[in-house]
């Protein structure tokens, strides 16, 4: 039951995926469309284009490259924001070449797993931008008291800071007469935000000690600062450890390409004989083991405010 009866229904049958993969590539595209009118502000703003298209004096065939290029930017959109599907055409591409129903379901497998992994690295960068933007808007607001400007007006114009959802309530509630530490530590519940919970309690101090506050925003600023640079010392120094992973998990693809070389037909064997399926299926549990195993000593290495953070994540 692993092997199909022909390579044309092999064919046909990725052929039919790929063809659904395309339409759903295409529908995402039509729904990414602006309407006219957006299209048309975006000519008329870009330099005196014309609403039917093309520029003033250009006939309408020379609109057809422009709008060519706007499809195929909106299809490489599409394409980053849905990586994943990516493992659809792989999977055929597999299937084809060893005749087997297993590297497509494989693949449709993988979708899942690997949107869930995109995912997480997505999340991982918007805290360590948020991250970023608290040590920024730290530095920034001591500089403007510094300079003579009240706490509240310094904070109100911080109106797009970077730091989510929850930082427009910290400038409204500093230009209406709010409570700023309370919006402040409500923002800070934020992944990669929790340094504004220290600038909260910053804040508490100096309204109701008199004690200055750009001092405490330094303080705070550089205390972020060295935890976010042990934190890329650390990395860089589990970068071999990373790399290392990566080459071994790869090694397995490579000898298979040698093989297909040397044309010993791998794929043949490990999908279409019991004892290449079973080394495919015991070879594939101790890759998903190393792996595992691989990223837990990593993880532990980098210590338990990261494995905190993941935890508040989920």
């Amino acid at each position: 039951m692993t092997g199909w009866p022909s390579g044309a229904q092999a064919s046909s049958g990725c052929a039919a995926l790929l063809f659904f993969v395309l339409a759903l590539c295409a529908l995402a595209v039509r729904r990414a469309r602006p309407g006219p009118g957006v299209r048309r502000a975006r000519l008329l703003l870009a330099g005196g284009g014309t609403a039917g298209g093309g520029r003033a004096g250009d006939g309408p065939g020379l609109a057809l490259p422009g709008r060519t290029g706007e499809w195929v930017g909106r299809l490489r959109r599409v394409v980053r924001q849905r990586r994943e599907l990516l493992c659809l055409p792989v999977g055929c591409a597999v299937a084809v070449l060893g005749k087997s129903v297993l590297p497509l379901i494989v693949g449709a497998l993988a979708v899942p797993l690997v949107r869930r992994w995109l995912a997480a690295r997505e999340r991982q960068r918007e805290r360590e931008r948020r991250e970023s933007a608290v040590i920024d808007m730290c530095g920034t607001v001591a500089g403007e008291l510094r300079a003579g400007r009240q706490p509240g007006a310094a904070v109100s114009g911080l109106r797009e800071a970077g730091l989510g959802p929850g930082w427009p309530a910290v400038p409204a509630a500093a230009r209406f007469g709010g409570d700023v530490p309370d919006a402040l530590r409500k923002a800070g519940r934020q992944s990669g935000a929790e340094g504004l919970q220290g600038v909260a309690a910053c804040w508490r101090v100096a309204v109701d000690g008199g004690a200055g506050l750009a001092a405490g925003l330094e303080r705070v600023a550089a205390a972020l600062g060295a935890e976010r640079d042990q934190r890329e010392e650390l990395r860089a120094q589990l970068a071999g450890t990373r790399s290392t992973a990566v080459m071994l998990a790869l090694l397995p693809v490579l000898a298979l390409l040698m093989g297909v070389a040397l044309g010993a037909e791998p794929l043949r064997v490990l999908l279409h004989t019991p004892t290449g399926l079973g080394c495919l299926v015991f070879g594939g549990l101790l890759e998903c083991a190393g792996i595992a195993w691989t990223r837990r000593i990593v993880r532990v290495a980098e210590g338990p405010g990261k494995t905190n953070g993941r935890e508040r994540e989920k």
